[in-house]
């Protein structure tokens, strides 16, 4: 299990991203193609990057959407850990 939580994605977005460039929501959310509700979302942490997000920002911000996916998944994977105590699953294991 991790130890440490990992920032979600919209953090790392806002801040070597959107802040560095001077960007506010609206101008990228314009510049990505998406709604300002949508690009609001992420940064807040209410919603995940999506492929089709990765792919999006990978272009406007010459990354990978690897990376980004890979932000999103080490994230996920935190907060799903977080609850191994409570899942009730059979070991299987022979």
């Amino acid at each position: 299990m991790r130890m440490y939580k990992p920032p979600h994605p919209g953090e790392i977005l806002k801040a070597l991203c959107l802040d560095p460039l001077g960007l506010t929501v609206t101008q990228a959310a314009e510049a990505l193609g998406v709604s300002r509700k949508t690009l609001s979302s992420i940064l807040n942490g209410r919603s995940g990057i999506s492929p089709e997000m990765a792919v999006r920002l990978s272009i406007a911000f010459d990354t990978t959407a690897e990376s980004w996916l890979n932000q999103q998944t080490q994230f996920a994977l935190w907060r799903a850990e977080q609850s191994r105590k409570q899942l009730r699953v059979a070991r299987l294991a022979a």
